[in-house]
């Protein structure tokens, strides 16, 4: 069975006077041109596009808008009724709207997997969403058709599923229960684990693209063999603007050695062309890396300037929208110079790339049935793994979150996060119940960031409630100059990871803290007083361990008096994910102490129904 091509169109309501010439003609006078056959049949057709960017750009440009011998045309995914399944593309998104309003407006129609944003260069945003079921994505659809947000009116098509519209893949054989392509490794190639693929993207300027590529691609093709690199120059984004994206697909050694090649080649076609003295470095990196890269207190890159000699700064955070999640790096000095901070960099940038995917692994073995891939919680504040972009002069899928699965073909980091979607390992978190059990977590926040979390007319925290399937409350302040409020979060594991991300995300995004550290927050949980002990651990070892483990300060204050319920507070310090981490950890530590509570109760009954 051919697999159904991802950007095959429908053309509806033709006049039965309608050739394949005619429809050539009307593409190609709207800069539209057919690459492949047109199937034209009685009253429709179908064409085929390489790639969804020029795909998009057709429904947007002729669907309800152009004639054809008297009829307007109808144009759209070619995706056949019993195809139809759980993934919609949503178009006509007002770029600057925020995250959270879109999640939310996305969850109230059922539970989304997986949304990814397509890079296109239509001025509004367009993004490709997957539900966990065919019934939710076609309610979405019908409520979501043409309705108005910000002056922009939504359009909707279904998309081809492939894990319906194609047959499964044949199986390989497989080693510890992962197969080749899985593990990372080419066909037939070794079946080491291969390396997390981490791309350097650069911003060059686009009068420089011409020389970068050479007289019929001759430089970048030297470039890439010298350097065994894949270079992709996206030339058609952002149609017009001043600058271009280069992705560089390479060993570490190789992305630098490209870049400063790159470097060279601007820097000499600038002095022959008179157009500039200094071509400065700019580098992008999602957000969620960069406050790592800046280190505490900008340590990390007053170093890296006086190791190098350069001068860097980097762009703010306003200028993050639902279109750039990136931020621009800019380093000037000389060429070298360059290309040393380049090294120093992009391995800061490595090790938060891989220290997050470290972090996503942990937290999908330690919540229970926790799917990753469909929490979207994160603002442009949080962790957004850089997703694979596509090649070059193509439109890449773009996840606006940090799990979802990129919409190139799964290789290297793809499929690595691709292994940690779904319910964790057998074993994994041994004590799950039938119905999750409601937690009940007091995060601190800053009493001036109160505002923002409510949002206006209390709509920002009944979205984040709704997004999240938990309670949030936001308890009165203790005095008229109390620094920090109280938000108390009621609900399961998935609730408490959603909630609490996106509140995480909010702070940073608005501001509340220094743009050069990361986001960190006191978490208070209660356990049974009991099991208080448990989490210390003789002589301390067990918390020491647990702060060891997770990054997280967690302390656990000594002579608290029990609560009316027997319960002292734990307080947890940290960022997003440590806190995460070792609130999981202590809600194991005590329900392994109630169960053996349970099973000693259970033995006395037991010894003194016997006498």
């Amino acid at each position: 069975m051919r697999r159904r091509r991802m950007n095959q169109l429908y053309i509806g309501n033709l006049s039965p006077a309608a050739t394949a010439q005619d429809l050539r003609q009307l593409f190609g006078e709207r800069q539209l041109p057919l690459p492949g056959q047109v199937l034209l049949k009685s009253g429709y057709a179908f064409v085929d596009y390489p790639d969804q960017n020029w795909a998009i750009r057709a429904i947007e440009t002729l669907s309800g808008k152009v004639e054809l011998h008297g009829k307007v045309m109808e144009v759209d995914y070619s995706v056949p009724k019993k195809l139809r399944s759980r993934k919609i593309q949503i178009r006509n998104i007002p770029p600057h709207l925020q995250w959270e309003v879109l999640d939310g407006l996305l969850a109230q129609y059922g539970t989304v997997e997986n949304v990814e944003q397509v890079n296109t260069d239509t001025e509004t945003a367009v993004v490709n969403v997957t539900y966990a079921t065919k019934e939710e994505a076609k309610v979405a659809i019908e409520k979501l058709s043409d309705q108005q947000l910000e002056n922009c009116s939504f359009k909707i098509s279904y998309i081809p599923d492939e894990e319906v519209s194609s047959p499964p893949p044949p199986q390989r054989s497989r080693r510890g229960g992962h197969s080749s392509r899985e593990r990372g490794s080419s066909p037939g190639g070794s079946s080491q684990p291969k390396q997390l693929e981490f791309p350097l993207r650069m911003l060059v300027p686009t009068q420089f693209v011409g020389a970068i590529i050479g007289k019929e691609g001759l430089t970048i093709k030297n470039l890439t063999k010298q350097t065994q690199s894949k270079v992709d120059i996206h030339r058609k984004e952002n149609a017009g603007a001043a600058e271009k994206p280069i992705t560089i697909h390479a060993t570490p050694e190789g992305c630098s050695e490209a870049c400063r090649m790159i470097l060279d080649i601007m820097q000499k076609e600038a002095d022959e062309t008179k157009s500039a003295e200094e071509i400065p470095l700019k580098i992008l990196a999602h957000n969620s890396l960069v406050g790592r890269l800046i280190g505490k207190e900008g340590r990390n890159l007053k170093k890296i300037e006086q190791d190098t000699g350069t001068k860097i700064t980097i762009s703010p955070l306003q200028d993050l929208t639902i279109y750039n999640p990136e931020r621009t790096i800019t380093v000037k000095g000389s060429t070298e110079a360059c290309s040393k901070a380049e090294v120093e960099i992009m391995k800061k940038l490595r090790e938060a790339y891989e220290s997050d995917v470290v972090a996503v692994n942990q937290q999908a073995n330690l919540i229970p049935g926790l799917n990753l891939s469909a929490l979207g919680i994160f603002s442009t504040g949080l962790s957004m793994l850089p997703s694979t972009p596509g090649a070059r002069g193509a439109a890449a899928a773009t996840p606006y979150h940090p799990f979802a699965q990129s919409g190139r073909r799964r290789t290297g980091s793809s499929a690595y996060l691709s292994s940690l979607y779904g319910a964790p390992p057998a074993g994994a978190f041994p004590h799950q119940h039938p119905v999750p059990e409601q937690e009940v977590v007091n995060l601190f926040i800053p009493t001036q960031a109160v505002g923002a979390i409510i949002g206006k007319k209390g709509q920002h925290i009944k979205q984040l409630a709704r997004f999240a399937g938990a309670s949030i409350k936001i308890a009165p302040a203790e005095g008229p100059d109390a620094s920090e409020r109280m938000v108390i979060i009621t609900g399961p594991p998935e609730a408490q990871f959603k909630a609490q991300g996106r509140i995480f995300g909010k702070l940073k995004e608005e501001n509340f803290f220094n743009p050069k550290e990361e986001v960190k927050l006191e978490a208070h949980i209660k356990v049974p007083s009991f099991a208080a002990g448990r989490v210390i651990g003789k002589g301390g070892k067990t918390v020491n361990e647990l702060q060891n483990l997770t990054s997280a300060e967690v302390i656990v204050p000594r002579d608290q008096t029990p609560d009316e319920n027997e319960e002292v507070v734990v307080k947890i310090i940290g960022h997003f994910f440590a806190s995460q981490t070792a609130q999981r950890k202590i809600r194991e530590i005590v329900q392994q102490v109630k169960q053996q509570e349970h099973k000693h109760a259970q033995g006395a009954v037991a010894s003194q129904h016997s006498k």
